[in-house]
Formats: C-alpha cells, sequence, structure tokens
C-alpha cells in the first residue's frame, strides 16, 4: 500500500489542480458567524516543487478563529494525506477489518504517529485501501498534535477526504470536516471544505473535473 502512495504522489505531482478552500465558523444555533475563503493553482516545477498562484485572493470574515500556520500546513500536507513509503515508518499500522466504501471493496487500516517530534504535523486516523490494487479511496481522522500553552490554543477538526481515479491513480478530490472545537473560552463549531478540481497533467490538454 505506500508503494502505491508513493506511486500516486509521483503521478499527482505531474499534475496542476485548483484548490477552493471554505474555513465557516458557526454559532450555538448553527448560523454561520464568518468564513475564510481562498482559491489557489497548484502547480509543480520541473524539480517537483510545489507552487501556489493565487487565483481569488483570500477573504475573511471571522470573528472567532484564526487560521494559523499550522491550519495552512495541515490544508496543504495533512488532509490530503499520502501515507508514502518514507513516511510509513514513523506510523503504527492496524489493520482493522474489510468496508465497502464509495462503491470499493476495501481494506480498513488505523494509522497513528509512533511519536510526535516538535513542529511536526501527522496524521491520526483511518484509510480506506482498495483491495483491487493497494490504492486509498478515503481518508478520515485528524491532524496532531493539537496545540495548548499557557496563552494560547491551537486545535484542530476531525476530517474526512475521498479520492476519485485519475488516469490509473485515486486522487483528492474533496475534504471536509463539520466538528466542534472545545476551546478554554467555550466551544466553537467549524466547517471546512477543500475542493480539489480541474487536474490537467502537464503537456496535455486534458482536464478533469469533478461536479
Amino acid at each position: 500500500m505506500a508503494h502505491r502512495e508513493s506511486e500516486t504522489l509521483a503521478s499527482r505531482n505531474q499534475f496542476t489542480y485548483r484548490q477552493t478552500v471554505l474555513v465557516e465558523e458557526l454559532t450555538e444555533r448553527g448560523t454561520r458567524n464568518g468564513e475564510y475563503r481562498e482559491t489557489r493553482d497548484v502547480i509543480y516545477s520541473p524539480v517537483k516543487e510545489r507552487e501556489d498562484v493565487v487565483v481569488a485572493a483570500p477573504r475573511s470574515t471571522l470573528r472567532n478563529l484564526v487560521l494559523t500556520e499550522e491550519d495552512f500546513a495541515d490544508i496543504r500536507n495533512i488532509q490530503p494525506f499520502v501515507l508514502v513509503e518514507d513516511l510509513f515508518p514513523i506510523y503504527e499500522t492496524k489493520f482493522k477489518g474489510e468496508q465497502p466504501m464509495d462503491g470499493e471493496d476495501c481494506w480498513v487500516l488505523q494509522v497513528k504517529p509512533r511519536q510526535i517530534l516538535q513542529g511536526q504535523r501527522l496524521f491520526d486516523g483511518l484509510l480506506w485501501v482498495r483491495k483491487a490494487d493497494y490504492s486509498v479511496v478515503r481518508s478520515e481522522g485528524q491532524a496532531v498534535p493539537q496545540i495548548r500553552t499557557t496563552k494560547s490554543e491551537n486545535l484542530f477538526p476531525r476530517f474526512t477526504t475521498i479520492r476519485r481515479k485519475v488516469g490509473d491513480f485515486f486522487f483528492p478530490i474533496q475534504t471536509f470536516a463539520d466538528d466542534t472545537l472545545f476551546f478554554r473560552t467555550g466551544p466553537q463549531r467549524i466547517k471546512l471544505s477543500v475542493r480539489y478540481e480541474n487536474y490537467k497533467k502537464f503537456g496535455t490538454d486534458t482536464t478533469v473535473s469533478f461536479k
């Protein structure tokens, strides 16, 4: 599975795509109190370095939530989590059984960090692995650790990421979350949506969109 994930990441690095982020904070009654929204085109240089091109400048009306460097790192790396071979030794994995998911026969794998070093952002949750080719088709979990100090709190929601087939591999098409974060000042409900659209391979005119 980790080898298949490495192949998936290598393939995805040959595609550009559009990433749209929406973060909403909700009141106790479930009405929207504020939001953060941005749209970027993600491209990769010839040496596979990621570059983000702003399409719609970030707009924020959030009142209670403050998005941090860790939040944006999670959006970039943890929510579209790919358990490549280089990362495999730092995680514990446990087989949790079999379960159909999104029309695919899957094994369920629990993944959690063996340890978390200072400054690391890691994934803790479940992966649904397609039996046919060991591709991950869905992940559910949380970015860890939660960060609490005497002066501040930086808490992170549980999320789900759905993948769909693009060419021979399964790429993320949507991440969503609807969770309540329990700050010392009180609970705050948060909704998150990240859409990955318009996958287009370098050097071709083929575009894959999801509705």
